[in-house]
């Protein structure tokens, strides 16, 4: 019994060790011609850039103005709360959220494509495999918001 529950007890450990090991991780992300990084294979993740049906999201349509636009979406991001922004230039914006049980980290990216006026988006989680729909949900709530400004 005692062995039992101490390989329980280190399998346990590994785990969490390897789950907070992956949430450290901060990924290269940014946009590179025109695209945002590829998304894993992994269930926890979505993209507008995506080939796979099961994680595309659709783009967001530009408000009147670039600016209009970029305001637009921090005030989503604001309104959906959990986030930090990491990183802001003229075109792109990107966001850590954090889950508030786990305190997992998602990486959240939006990218103003002033050439065709529509707003492209990546959401991922570092840890873990899958989500259980975390980033679509979140994409959904943000695109909501987004529509409401």
């Amino acid at each position: 019994m005692t062995i039992t529950l101490i390989i329980i007890a280190l399998f346990l450990a590994i785990n969490f060790g390897r789950i907070y090991f992956q949430n450290a991780q901060v990924p290269q992300l940014g946009v590179n011609n025109g695209q945002l990084a590829p998304i894993s294979k992994k269930p926890n993740n979505v993209s507008t850039q995506t080939e796979d049906a099961e994680k595309k999201v659709p783009t967001l349509p530009f408000k009147a103005t670039h600016e209009a636009t970029m305001n637009a979406i921090k005030a989503a991001v604001a309104g959906y709360g959990g986030g930090k922004i990491q990183q802001e230039t003229n075109d792109y914006l990107y966001v850590v959220f954090t889950t508030s049980l786990m305190k997992y980290h998602d990486d959240v990216e939006f990218w103003l494509d002033t050439e065709n006026k529509e707003v492209h988006f990546r959401s991922s989680s570092r840890a873990g495999y899958s989500d259980m729909g975390l980033n679509r949900k979140r994409w959904e709530a943000l695109a909501e918001l987004y529509r409401a400004q």
